[in-house]
């Protein structure tokens, strides 16, 4: 818990706009998507890559996290993209449209081969159809694929969209169950997952909405397209100061002596079991690794 990686927000900026590669150093967002994929055009493809390696290599975005998104090992720019990932050593490399096993294989393969420095992680992205059927499996691929680095799932609710004909509507309930199958499977395997984006960048409230939604579905943040987005899920994400305080009563009467075999406990009107200070303990560590960080 002392070393918890705060993901509230994460914001994917696009590699080609180097006016963004500079901004995102003075924003509040928690980790930084700099993406080479979907927000940036065929034509653009190559001066991406060169502005965010080159971007992360000099540095300067602090305590951020720094992600690169690659393109997929199949199209045009894949092999070079994750080349140049690599050389620029960001805390992780992000795959899109990991459907199945095979692309962490590819993955952990090409990594290997490339002498990739032990401190890149993967994110896989989850946008199709088969990811979502696949999803377990791929969740297990953290320890079943051999060299594999997965640590984190990253839901792209627009793909998913676009592939199933789903509508993207308020509250989200057609694509609750996929929504809820895969944060069951990174839970089950040890694994951080993000909330995919919302759309709407003048509805700063409709987005505060659905980071609540999200961080009430168990969600460790939500990945972000504006800036404008980055205080919704910072604080969104954030336990209340009545939830720290609730919290740490709760543990301290917990370990006060005479409870000490008490499997249960009724504390201001409310049961508590003694399983649910697992959750109490997350929480006052959240609080502190904000705290910390000065968000």
């Amino acid at each position: 818990m002392a070393d918890l990686r705060l993901r509230r927000s994460v914001l994917y900026m696009p590699g080609s706009n180097q006016r963004a590669l500079d901004k995102a150093k003075t924003l509040a967002a928690d980790s930084l998507i700099l993406d080479l994929e979907d927000a940036v055009a065929p034509d653009a493809k190559e001066i991406a890559r060169e502005q965010v390696c080159r971007a992360v290599k000099e540095g300067g975005y602090g305590n951020r996290e720094i992600v690169i998104r690659v393109n997929a090992p199949q199209t045009p720019w894949g092999e070079a993209d994750l080349q140049a990932a690599i050389e620029a050593k960001p805390n992780a490399i992000l795959m899109p449209k990991v459907s199945s096993t095979a692309v962490l294989e590819h993955i952990a393969n090409r990594l290997e081969a490339l002498d990739a420095p032990e401190g890149i992680d993967v994110w896989a992205m989850i946008e199709t159809p088969a990811s979502i059927l696949n999803i377990q499996e791929i969740a297990k691929g953290r320890r079943t694929v051999p060299g594999c680095r997965l640590t984190c799932l990253v839901l792209g609710t627009n793909d998913l969209a676009k592939d199933t004909w789903a509508q993207i509507v308020k509250g989200r309930a057609p694509m609750m169950p996929w929504i809820m199958m895969a944060l069951a499977a990174a839970r089950a395997n040890g694994l951080t997952i993000l909330d995919g984006v919302f759309n709407d960048i003048e509805d700063v409230e409709g987005c505060r909405e659905e980071c609540r939604q999200s961080r009430d579905l168990g969600f460790d943040g939500k990945t972000i397209i504006h800036p404008s987005q980055i205080e919704p899920a910072n604080t969104c994400f954030a336990p209340s100061s009545d939830e720290v305080e609730r919290a740490r009563k709760v543990i301290s009467i917990f370990d006060e002596p005479e409870h000490g075999k008490a499997g249960a406990l009724k504390i201001e009107g409310r049961m508590y079991e003694r399983q649910h200070l697992g959750m109490m303990r997350r929480a006052v560590a959240w609080h502190e690794a904000i705290v910390a960080k000065g968000t």
